[in-house]
């Protein structure tokens, strides 16, 4: 009954190793490379080393928020590039003639055939093309036939004039510069934008200069207005393109050093504070040093980065190899616990990489870890990986003691909150004990390094997002998990612990003394596991369904026969079958309904191996004992395998035996038990179970407890007699 020592499997040992050295190595990938790692500072602080010397000279680089706003300031003033195209004019005036001598051919033919008003000398096309110049027919024919040379010779002025000054392709409103940048050639100068025209304020002049020096006929201005326009193309062209390399050339000129600090200079005394330029100084020299690394530097780094993080991991190696032996040997657990490690620790290497003032760090979602390792483990593997994953999310920010302890705080209170989680919402009740951990542990640094309250306001508010975003990202991730990871929480065994799920519904409906056996059995187990050490909602959620095969034929159980045993009229054989094949039948109905293994080893387990005596015994005196097969009235196993299992087990036995004695008393019961714990041991039901004797002198009492509380008397009433006696008919 002890617990045997598991042989080793090596190839599955060799599996754990790979998933420990890949872990290991994954991590020392996301320490920030070039550098040299030495112990962070903080503003506020006290410089308690020696005088810090610059070995070299370095450049102190601007910091992200004062260097992006020289950027835009950069890009801002860059005046947007129009490029000027010379051949516009000779194309618009080439184009404008062209059209000239087609309309004299138009109206040569007009003239020919005397009147427009029949219009079938000429193609409709020439008649459209006509009606554009909006004039009437008698003008066509008389005016135009005398001043279309005119008209066009002023249409081709203003043209000219137009083009000789400027015409924009975007409109003077569109553009929310007042100077422009325009390239003729190789030249480019800058011109105030209301020096050209746009094509309003080009209309506006055609109008003007149209009223001013050509014919007081408004219809033939209007005519000569849109011949114009018609043929006004802009020869000051914006380019995009020519912008935006401008805007590149402006950005790259801004400096990215705020300052140069020279070889021997100082960069902080003993006893000095850290102030925000002397930080942003010691970052700077941090980073100088360790790109000037070779390549034998950067593999002792990384040597030492290895050894470091293999430290850390280690302990919590050692630890769940010494006391979670059944953890240890689950390469499958092994993998979520390094994927929930690499996860905070990915999260920590993507918050090096942006260059922020604001205290980023405080949005490394560590109490997610924390939760989930005390949801899927236990608390003590919740607690020691806190500190484990603090540790190394600390190296990682180059050993940064502030970080880590306030995530130890923070990620150990989650742990608390979350030790005896009852349903899936009360994982949100720790979003209260992350925020405690995280505003005390910002206070208190804050206060110790005379920090300013609006610093520590702010600490405190990136400290609520992550309580806050932590339970909520945990919720979802759980979920997750299970399904991949096949792994069945104590979340998802309270959920079935509910009486409205519907196998539990059914089994009260049809089944009710199975029911109420099953019930009575998980309070016995329940307590007993708490004594051992089990855990007791999966023992109690197991002794709820492990007789759900039942439900296939219910009177056929003892528990639920309210009239004649339907096995009075049955052979033994048959009866044995009956009642073994409620085994196979519950598994089937658990399978179906998608109940987790674990719950399942409870129904395939709680019988073990074990002979049904009473047919067994029967088919003997009946069949005699050489015609009966042992193996005909017994169970098929497995025996069970798990502490709780074995608690279903014998809980079983004895529940259903206790409840059959007439007068027990507390003597009688506890033969009762003795003797039943002492059967299956020698039957050696108990082989496969960690069970050692003293969780089952432990169990024993704990159910000699529970039964004897069950055995309670009432005073009897007065006319208890009549009452129990058979009801005479009701009186008309």
């Amino acid at each position: 009954m002890a617990e045997k020592n598991k042989p080793i499997n090596k190839g599955a040992l060799s599996i754990r190793i790979l998933i420990f050295l890949t872990t290991v190595i994954l991590v020392v990938l996301m320490f920030p490379r070039g550098e040299s790692i030495e112990s962070e500072v903080t503003v506020g602080s006290i410089w308690t080393d020696d005088d810090l010397i610059a070995s070299m000279t370095f450049e102190v680089p601007e910091s992200p928020e004062v260097y992006q706003k020289k950027i835009q300031k950069a890009a801002d003033s860059v005046a947007p590039v129009f490029v000027k195209d010379k051949g516009t004019i000779n194309r618009s005036i080439d184009s404008l003639h062209s059209y000239k001598k087609k309309l004299k051919q138009l109206l040569d033919s007009v003239i020919v055939n005397k009147t427009l008003a029949n219009p079938t000398g000429f193609s409709m096309q020439t008649f459209e093309e006509l009606k554009q110049l909006r004039l009437s027919n008698k003008l066509i024919t008389v005016k135009l036939s005398r001043n279309l040379d005119d008209a066009f010779n002023v249409a081709e002025e203003i043209i000219r004039r137009i083009l000789s000054k400027g015409l924009l392709d975007k409109s003077l409103d569109d553009i929310d510069k007042d100077v422009i940048a325009v390239r003729d050639g190789k030249f480019e100068k800058l011109v105030r934008k209301n020096r050209f025209y746009d094509f309003e304020s080009a209309k506006e002049y055609i109008t003007r200069y149209l009223n001013n020096n050509f014919s007081f006929d408004l219809n033939l201005n209007k005519a000569v207005a849109d011949l114009t326009l018609k043929f006004l193309k802009p020869n000051i062209v914006f380019s995009k393109e020519f912008t935006n390399q401008e805007i590149e050339i402006a950005k790259s000129k801004v400096p990215k050093t705020k300052y140069i600090v020279n070889q021997d200079e100082r960069i902080v005394a003993k006893h000095d504070r850290i102030t925000k330029e002397i930080k942003e100084k010691i970052d700077a020299y941090r980073k100088a040093k360790g790109e000037t690394n070779t390549f034998t530097d950067t593999l002792i780094q990384l040597v030492g980065e290895f050894l470091h993080i293999t430290a850390i991991f280690s302990l919590f190696f050692i630890y769940i190899f010494l006391f979670r032996k059944k953890l240890f040997y689950d390469n499958l657990k092994i993998l979520l616990i390094s994927i929930i490690i690499l996860f905070v620790c990915f999260i920590t290497y993507l918050s090096g990489k942006v260059e922020v003032s604001a205290p980023i760090q405080l949005l490394i979602f560590l109490p997610v870890a924390s939760i989930l390792f005390t949801i899927f483990f236990d608390s003590r593997i919740g607690f020691y990986g806190t500190v484990i994953v603090a540790l190394t999310a600390g190296a990682l920010r180059g050993n940064d003691y502030v970080f880590v302890l306030m995530n130890v705080v923070a990620g150990g209170l989650a742990v608390y909150s979350v030790r005896d989680v009852k349903n899936r919402s009360q994982i949100f009740r720790s979003f209260l004990f992350i925020l405690v951990g995280y505003v005390v542990t910002a206070f208190a640094f804050g206060m110790e390094s005379f920090a300013k309250i609006e610093s520590i306001l702010i600490s405190s508010s990136f400290a609520a997002s992550n309580a806050l975003i932590s339970p909520a990202l945990t919720y979802g991730l759980i979920i997750f998990i299970e399904r991949i990871f096949k792994i069945t929480t104590d979340l998802t065994y309270l959920e079935l612990s509910d009486f409205n799920n519907p196998l539990l519904k059914e089994l009260a409906k049809n089944a009710p003394g199975t029911f109420n056996h099953s019930l009575t059995i998980g309070s016995m187990v329940e307590a007993a596991a708490v004594e051992i050490g089990a855990n007791p909602t999966l023992a109690r959620v197991g002794a709820y369904y492990h007789d759900i095969g039942k439900l296939s034929n219910p009177p056929a159980f003892v528990e639920n026969q309210m009239g004649r045993n339907i096995h009075e009229d049955l052979n033994p054989r048959e009866s044995a079958q009956i009642i073994i094949s409620h085994v196979k039948k519950g598994i089937e109905l658990a399978e179906e309904n998608n109940l987790p293994p674990e719950i399942i080893d409870f129904i395939s387990m709680h019988h073990g191996t074990m002979v049904i005596s009473f047919f067994y015994e029967k088919a003997k005196e009946l069949l005699g004992e050489e015609r009966v097969s042992e193996d005909e009235f017994r169970y098929p196993g497995p025996k069970p395998n798990t502490k709780e299992t074995a608690l279903v087990m014998l809980a079983d036995a004895i529940e259903s035996t206790v409840k059959s004695m007439e007068e027990p008393d507390a003597q009688k019961v506890k033969n009762v038990i003795n003797n039943l714990v002492k059967m299956r041991i020698d039957d050696g039901q108990l082989d496969d179970s960690p069970m050692t004797f003293s969780d089952i002198r432990k169990t024993k009492a704990a159910f000699l407890n529970y039964l004897l509380g069950q055995q309670y008397s009432r005073i009897r009433y007065p006319n208890q007699d009549e009452i129990e006696s058979e009801s005479g008919e009701e009186k008309e």
